[in-house]
């Protein structure tokens, strides 16, 4: 695995020196830096141009959101920008986690998360995918799931995009079925889990369920495992 730069923006200094010591002791990640408020974290995000920034919620004078946004909005036609933010927070109710993804932000994290699924959250995140802490996986499968199938309200672009229609599904599954494994597989990440956890309650290592969820994602065209979810609810593939 090739290194991930990273760059903190935290203002609670226990936090931030404890992440920051943390992720430093890691050979697969370089730290860039770090910010204690919104305006210089902003600043760092564009003069370190880090793979990925971790960007808590609750800043002092410019929360994460609206970071994620100004940055994101500023990169809008910039082909080169590749940095992910990764939103770390104590909240969890719906109105926050809907308001970061619209804002951009590319992976959502609660601050009690363990640091060996922070460095996971990290890896898939730098990949260009999802990664949705369990708590907060919930919320935006919940949300799915009350939305109408015949709604002509799409849910929000920046959560998930899904373009074909359900018997385009059919189709693209007769043509590429998941295996027996893989459905199990694809069941736990309906229900949040993590990789590691994953392969905890399937007895398989964590490479493996890499290469399953890799597979997975290739066979229903998804983007991430947010969306792979998502067409596994609306096409009935799991419950």
């Amino acid at each position: 695995m090739s290194t991930i730069r990273v760059a903190l923006i935290e203002d609670h200094d226990l936090t931030r020196v404890g992440i920051r010591t943390a992720l430093q002791q890691r050979s697969e990640i370089e730290f860039v830096g770090e910010a204690a408020n919104g305006t210089e974290g902003l600043k760092l995000l564009e003069i370190s141009k880090p793979d990925i920034g971790i960007v808590d919620i609750g800043l002092p004078d410019m929360d994460g959101i609206e970071l994620t946004r100004r940055f994101k909005a500023s990169h809008l036609s910039d082909e080169d920008a590749k940095t992910k933010i990764l939103i770390l927070t104590l909240q969890d109710n719906e109105e926050a986690v809907m308001a970061a993804f619209a804002a951009g932000a590319d992976s959502y994290c609660m601050k009690n998360i363990s640091f060996d699924n922070l460095l996971e959250a990290l890896e898939v995140t730098s990949e260009g995918n999802a990664w949705i802490d369990p708590a907060i996986a919930r919320i935006v499968l919940q949300q799915v799931k009350s939305t109408p199938q015949g709604s002509d309200t799409p849910p929000p672009r920046e959560t998930v995009t899904i373009n074909a229609a359900p018997t385009e599904y059919s189709q693209l599954l007769e043509a590429y079925p998941l295996t027996e494994r893989e459905l199990e597989v694809l069941q736990l990440i309906v229900e949040g889990c993590s990789n590691a956890i994953i392969a905890e309650k399937l007895y398989i290592t964590v490479g493996t369920v890499k290469t399953h969820v890799r597979n997975i994602l290739n066979k229903l065209c998804a983007d991430d495992r947010t969306q792979a979810a998502v067409l596994a609810l609306r096409s009935g593939l799991v419950g």
